[in-house]
């Protein structure tokens, strides 16, 4: 008989719950890992733009204030 929703072989198979999980995890652990990684560059280069942004604000208030005064 031919069953009529396609299920995993694992679970056919009768494989614990637990141990499924366990594969599911270690399947997307290394992508989230990843993502991780690429959202703290993100937000270190986001940073270290805001800190030249402000940095540049205070020197061109700097150089006006010495030219002026």
């Amino acid at each position: 008989m031919v069953s009529l929703v396609q299920v995993s072989p694992l679970i056919k198979l009768g494989v614990p719950p637990h141990t499924y999980r366990a594969m599911g995890y270690s399947y997307l652990k290394p992508r989230t890992e990843e993502e991780r990684k690429r959202a703290a560059e993100e937000k270190r280069k986001q940073d270290e733009q805001k800190w030249n942004k402000r940095e540049l604000a205070e020197w061109d208030q700097s150089i006006f204030f010495f030219l002026t005064g």
